[in-house]
């Protein structure tokens, strides 16, 4: 059977195949600690592309797409969007958003370093600027969070027909979702440029 065929075969085969190079690439890696460490940052890496992905798929896809659905009088319509494809990309998403910041905390945490990044570097030493580069990507990812699951998901759900609510509170749904999800994407290039940029010693 091709695994191909299946997402959770393409994504199985993508995984055992990453094991496989990471295996035969690097027998000498360190203890067991800093594999642990490397794991994190892996899911930590996956669940990031998946959330940001899904945020850009939003803003630059599918808002312009409904727009257009909308103002298309004699076209099928967004129904097909708003009924199967939103629900199940917004599932990935927040869940996504989920992971991605409790494995980045846990891999500071770990490291000890998740006090220094919330702080900004305040308890990093002189001319160590770790804590303020990662910090204000972990802030960024933070408010980012936030929006996912107080703002747009509650809201979205309105829009969607999820919970009831009334013709007003779908339109105030509907701007509060779009304004968190636009500010996310604004922020999501600060705190990319942060995530990058903590490891090369500063933000570029």
């Amino acid at each position: 059977m091709n695994p191909l065929k299946t997402v959770t075969g393409t994504l199985v085969t993508g995984l055992i195949i990453a094991v496989v190079i990471a295996l035969v690439t690097d027998l000498s890696y360190p203890g067991p600690g800093m594999r642990a460490a490397a794991i994190t940052i892996w899911i930590h890496v996956a669940a990031g592309i998946t959330w940001i992905g899904l945020l850009y798929y939003f803003n630059f896809v599918q808002v312009q797409s409904l727009a257009a659905a909308a103002a298309d009088e004699g076209g099928p319509g967004g129904a097909g969007i708003t009924k199967y494809v939103a629900p199940r990309a917004l599932l990935w998403f927040r869940w996504a958003a989920l992971v991605t910041w409790l494995s980045g905390a846990f891999y500071l945490m770990v490291n000890g370093e998740l006090i220094n990044a919330f702080t900004l570097g305040a308890t990093s030493p002189a001319g160590d600027s770790y804590g303020l580069t990662i910090g204000v990507g972990a802030w960024a990812g933070t408010v980012m969070l936030f929006n996912v699951w107080i703002l747009i998901w509650p809201n979205q759900k309105k829009v969607l027909g999820m919970v009831e609510a009334t013709a007003d509170q779908i339109a105030k749904a509907k701007s509060t979702a779009l304004m968190a999800s636009r500010t996310n994407t604004m922020l999501s290039i600060p705190m990319l440029m942060s995530m990058v940029g903590a490891h090369h010693g500063y933000f570029m």
